[in-house]
């Protein structure tokens, strides 16, 4: 061995030394790196041996640059009630587990999930547990997941679960047990893919050489199985989510485009005909199968939860006659009751023949008379939980664990005493720990923190198949336990190492798929946001060069005696309009003031700040649509444009700030003009910024190519449409009105005139779908032609300020019309769902 080799060897067994000495796992809680007897198991000696040949600063600037990729890429999550999103908390180590143990798992969880589907299959069946008494009548009927409409419903394909997912960690034995079962809508594949996709980057070389199993195919076999019971051979899949809102969108916005689901809401469903039809632009395109993340009691306001916003009216019907694959269906989350787990092990035995090879806790449901008097006998050696899921907002396995019973014994025994059937109680159980990073004293080292591993099974055409990895939760403190995302809580990928060396799989194999070029389906709503995401990001361009050409910077002498004059008239106008679009409080502001608040003000509705955040916002709805890079530049605008209001910056570095904003707003645009297919959705992007331009170009012409116009408003004018450069090679001498107005209102050849914009405007809805089948034009297509005619035919001359103020709103009536056409903005819109032809 060189003396280079047996230094590396020496410096990795130092850095192992250094990171472990300190570990100790907790008396009587099982761990995943160390026995009782303090000897390293399992994957672990395998996984740091590895780790070992970074140092302590590459390895944490390989996190940094996974820190960065969570933010540059929006993964997040909000926490029920906060409107905050979250910055996706990923751990700085995966949770290892050899392909032995792995097998072993997995075996216990299709047994599992085969269970679940059998014992839904009785209960909205032919009730047989019931009626032999394996299952008590009032732990069903009394469960609010009990969907009674839904009795007797066959799902189509046979499959009430297309997803079961468990909560597993182990047990003082070191086997594997279950803590809770998720059937309704299991939450966490996503955010595994995202914790997979970021580290494999991070740590490509490590990924590699430990032969970790991939992702690839189960999500394949995942989504072959939601299609299965559709009646087209081609069906069209939608992931149902309750909106941006949800917790867990983000994962479910990932998921839609990982797998090419549509993403709708329930207003962009509709039922027709016996059958769920999507509102596009289009007109109405038939769903096939829905993969909901919505609540089974709010998936149909008409027949379940009427005060549901979220669903679907007359949903439940389309499952009554077949017309529908619903994953999971409605209903399926009552086997998350606590009652259930108290019965588990004897319907196992009854159906299977045997004992399951996951158990959970030893489980009583207060509501048998016998099991009551043994919980109250033990009260003080168990946790008590809600039987039904806790409240929205409450952590939904919300345990009283004994050491908080003494001072709620009284209340405990009242609640027991009157409403007993509500609670369940569970023989305590601490969770395992695995190894995480810890620099307290300065030093890194590893200490055991616990945690929660999920599991998830896919329903397939093969059968059950489990996912070769899954999603970890694991606490930053010791005495907190990780049952759901939440401050102090951090997620972890989960490694399975190979015993052999590992096929790379992608998701779309060779030969597999035909070849075709379709565009796809737009929902209406994605539309709407779409247009608006365009509008805000225009809008903010608009204040940013306002800002500019206040400050002075136009490169051009004809309005240099400007610079820093805040009373000189064309100052004065651009501070008017400042003004009159709400980007500052008041006109007569200093002039630093005033550009810091028309660019970061938060409390001023119309500063580029406020608009990129909107633009941001309606972003956040087309996640499945947005390219990464995309939504990087929002973020960097955000960033760029969020000044601290107590800071105020010289006008100089406002200036520079301004000019770099417009950078990032250019990289937008050349990333949807590059990047973008040309389908639908971009044509609505690329509509609401030609609409925006166009009125933000009329809005400047009335106030600085007007008849009265100076030297001075014609040089800023040229400054908000970019066209000095131009201007200047066009002509020799200086400014002049008409040529002005030419260059900036009806130049076809100026990508910033509104000629340009309105010609842009008319292609777009010659490209879109139409209405009228008798071959005549729209409303909106009627005005885009009139408007493209005018300026086509006018003379600089004709465009005074009462034909410049007549055209702008114009245009705004031709926003209107289009949103009148083609987004659900209202009862008296013409709505898609007149359209003839449903595919």
């Amino acid at each position: 061995m060189s003396e280079a080799a047996a230094g590396e060897v020496q410096g990795r067994a130092e850095r192992l030394a250094r990171w472990t000495s300190a570990y100790r796992p907790q008396a009587g809680v099982p761990d995943e790196f160390m026995d009782a007897d303090g000897r390293p198991k399992g994957a672990w000696p395998r996984f740091l041996d590895r780790l070992g040949d970074l140092d302590e600063l590459e390895i944490g600037a390989r996190f940094v640059s996974a820190v960065r990729r969570i933010r540059d890429t929006g993964i997040s999550y909000r926490i029920y009630g906060d409107k905050r999103e979250h910055a996706w908390p990923l751990g700085s180590l995966p949770l290892v587990i050899e392909q032995d143990d792995w097998e072993t798992l997995s075996a216990g969880i299709v047994e599992r999930a085969g269970l679940m589907e059998s014992i839904l299959a009785d209960i909205y069946g032919e009730g047989r547990l019931v009626a032999r008494g394996l299952l008590p009548a009032a732990a069903v009927a009394g469960s609010p997941e009990f969907m009674r409409p839904l009795v007797g419903v066959k799902p189509p394909g046979g499959r009430f679960l297309k997803l079961y997912a468990a909560d597993v960690t182990r047990g003082p034995d070191g086997r594997w047990r279950v803590l809770a079962d998720r059937t309704q809508s299991p939450s966490g594949p996503g955010y595994a893919l995202e914790n997979r996709l970021v580290l494999t980057r991070a740590f490509p070389d490590l990924h590699a050489d430990l032969q970790v199993e991939r992702l690839a195919a189960f999500f394949q076999a995942f989504r072959d199985g939601l299609a299965v019971g559709a009646e087209r051979s081609d069906p069209r899949i939608c992931l149902l989510t309750s909106g941006v809102f949800s917790s867990t969108y983000v994962e479910q916005a990932a998921l839609a485009r990982y797998l090419g689901l549509l993403l709708v809401e329930g207003d962009d469903l509709v039922m027709q005909d016996g059958a769920l039809h999507i509102r596009t632009v289009s007109g109405l395109k038939r769903a096939d199968v829905l993969w909901r993340r919505i609540d089974s009691d709010y998936i149909d306001p008409l027949e379940l939860n009427p005060a549901s916003r979220l669903g679907v009216p007359g949903l439940v019907e389309a499952l009554r006659n077949g017309s529908l694959v619903v994953g999971n269906m409605p209903g399926s989350g009552i086997l998350e009751s606590g009652a259930l787990a108290a019965y588990l092990p004897n319907i196992a035995r009854h159906l299977r023949g045997r004992d399951l090879r996951l158990a959970g806790p030893k489980t009583w449901w207060c509501g048998d008379p016998d099991a009551l008097a043994e919980v109250r006998d033990n009260l003080g050696a168990l946790s008590l939980r809600p039987v039904a899921t806790p409240p929205k907002g409450a952590v939904r396995d919300a345990i009283l664990a004994p050491h908080a019973l003494d001072a709620e014994r009284d209340h405990l025994l009242a609640a027991l005493r009157d409403r007993p059937f509500d609670y369940v109680a569970q023989e305590t159980m601490p969770l395992a720990t695995m190894p995480a990073w810890d620099r307290t004293g300065g030093a890194l080292r590893l200490v055991p923190r616990p945690f929660v591993l999920r599991v998830f099974a896919a329903a397939t055409p093969g059968g059950w198949r489990v996912m070769p990895g899954g999603f970890c939760r694991i606490s930053e403190r010791p005495d907190v336990e990780p049952l759901e995302m939440r401050a102090g809580i951090k997620s972890a990928d989960v490694w399975i190492l190979s015993r052999d060396p590992v096929e790379a799989v992608s998701l779309i194999q060779p030969g597999s798929t035909r070849v075709r070029r379709i565009a796809g389906h737009l929902p209406s709503r994605a539309a709407d946001n779409l247009f608006w995401f365009g509008r805000y990001v225009e809008r903010a361009e608009a204040v940013i060069r306002l800002v500019i050409a206040h400050l002075g910077s136009v490169g051009s002498a004809v309005i240099a005696d400007m610079a820093g004059d805040a009373k000189a008239p064309t100052a004065l106008r651009i501070r008017a309009l400042l003004d009159e679009w709400g980007a500052i409080e008041a006109p007569d502001l200093p002039t630093g003031t005033l550009a810091q608040q028309a660019l970061s003000g938060r409390d001023t509705y119309g500063s580029a700040l406020r608009h990129s955040l909107s633009a941001r916002a309606n972003a956040a709805t087309l996640r499945e649509r947005l390219s990464g890079e995309a939504w990087r530049a929002l973020a960097d605008l955000r960033d760029l444009l969020e000044i601290d209001a107590t800071q105020a910056l010289p006008e100089a570095q406002l200036l520079g700030l301004a000019e770099r904003a417009l950078s990032h707003i250019a990289a937008l645009s050349g990333l949807a003009q590059e990047n973008m297919n040309r389908t639908a959705g971009w044509h609505f992007v690329d509509l609401g910024r030609r609409i925006e331009r166009a009125i933000n170009t009329l809005s400047f012409a009335t106030r600085f190519a007007c008849d009265a116009a100076t030297a001075e408003d014609l040089g800023v004018m040229l400054s908000l449409c970019d066209a000095h450069v131009s201007f200047g090679a066009r002509y020799l001498q200086g400014v002049a009105l008409d040529p002005v107005r030419d260059m900036v209102l009806l130049d076809p050849f100026n990508p910033r005139s509104v000629a340009f914009q309105v010609e842009a405007i008319a292609r777009h809805l010659g490209q879109l779908p139409v209405l009228r089948v008798d071959g005549l034009p729209e409303p909106h297509q009627r005005l885009a032609s009139k408007l493209a005619a005018e300026f086509a035919s006018g003379e600089a001359a004709e465009f005074d300020g009462a034909a410049l103020t007549r055209l702008e709103n114009e245009v705004e009536r031709l926003a209107d019309a289009i949103a009148t056409r083609y987004f659900p903005n209202g009862p008296h819109a013409l709505r898609p769902e007149k359209l003839v032809g449903l595919a």
